[in-house]
């Protein structure tokens, strides 16, 4: 007789999910020992180039690309900030976990913009997208940490492959809404023209959509940031170890260390990636951005060739008006017919 609860036939879900992730385990168990071990040397190579010059060299390098960006404002308020994080004792970890949020970034847009983009062209694939973002979204954040800890034990690449999964959603889903706001007329007018579909997409619709899509990468960003804190639990390193040491250890202060390095992290971050995605830097780059999609803006789809005639003159019909003489029709005052003779309109 099948269990129940509370009346109800009780569903294996837990038993299903067990078995599947046994199999995949069994299966694909080489590949992912290859993935992990390419995992942690990428992210540990950034983390020493990172690391590699002095914090204070670091600081000044970082402040100089805010400044250049944004507005001298923020270049000198990241100035201040991230010496507060080398005055703490937490720039290592600060620069481990930005180096393991910027490749969780890179690959959780590499999957997300070409899938939001597919998602915006076919009805289709959004139907089948969405779901799937929802469960991505909604899940709790720890709840991630257990499969990929399954499959690819404790260590950097199980909290990277979790945050990427837990940062994908925002980059899909404001790639696919900002290309669907793209003015229909617009697109029908690069259809008129004579732009193919992948035409459109690059000269149209992707620059008209980039700041919806520049609020995704920004979002993206963020998310990646507080999973990598997270993931500190199943040994992410970073500032999410730190986290987790004070926590073992009930140490306050350390706490609040690595807390107020992950605040000036994301406000760096989500700064930044503002004045990239919203144009209102000051700084030298920023300008020279401007220039660029404004000059870019001012090209449209390629226009094809149309013969000389009766095709540009629309109804102008072929006949006397056409083949009579220059001077005659530059004589010919406008209430009269431009077919009469310049000698009989002087006459009259």
């Amino acid at each position: 007789m099948a269990e129940t609860v509370d009346g109800v036939p009780r569903i294996p879900v837990g038993e299903w999910i067990d078995t599947a992730f046994d199999w995949v385990d069994d299966t694909f168990g080489a590949v992912l020992d290859s993935v992990s071990d390419a995992i942690a040397s990428t992210v540990g190579g950034l983390a020493d180039v990172l690391n590699a010059p002095s914090p204070l060299l670091m600081v000044a390098i970082l402040s100089l690309l805010a400044g250049l960006l944004g507005t001298w404002k923020l270049g000198i308020g990241s100035l201040a900030a991230l010496t507060v994080v080398v005055g703490m004792d937490q720039w290592e970890a600060t620069m481990t976990t930005l180096a393991s949020v910027f490749f969780a970034t890179v690959l959780a847009l590499l999957i997300g913009i070409p899938l939001g983009i597919c998602a915006a062209r076919w009805n289709a694939v959004s139907r089948v997208v969405r779901p799937v973002m929802d469960l991505m979204q909604t899940m709790p954040a720890f709840v991630w940490l257990v499969p990929v800890v399954t499959l690819f034990s404790i260590g950097v690449p199980a909290g990277l492959v979790a945050t990427v999964i837990f940062a994908l959603p925002p980059g899909v889903r404001l790639t696919e809404l900002g290309i669907r706001q793209v003015d229909a007329e617009v697109v029908e007018a690069g259809h008129a023209f004579g732009a193919t579909p992948r035409q459109i997409l690059r000269e149209t619709q992707l620059p008209l959509a980039l700041p919806t899509v520049m609020a995704g990468v920004n979002q993206v960003i963020m998310l990646a940031l507080s999973m990598a804190v997270i993931a500190g639990f199943v040994g992410g390193g970073g500032l999410g170890s730190q986290v987790t040491t004070s926590i073992s250890r009930l140490d306050v202060g350390l706490g609040f260390e690595a807390g107020l390095s992950v605040v000036v992290l994301a406000v760096y971050l989500d700064r930044l990636t503002g004045a990239l995605g919203g144009g209102a830097g000051s700084g030298p780059l920023a300008r020279l951005r401007r220039r660029t999609l404004a000059r870019g803006s001012g090209r449209g789809p390629a226009v094809p060739a149309t013969p000389t005639g009766a095709a540009q003159t629309g109804a102008a019909p072929t006949g006397a008006a056409q083949d009579a003489p220059a001077a005659s029709l530059e004589k010919a005052p406008t209430g009269a017919g431009t077919s009469e003779p310049a000698a009989t309109t002087k006459g009259v």
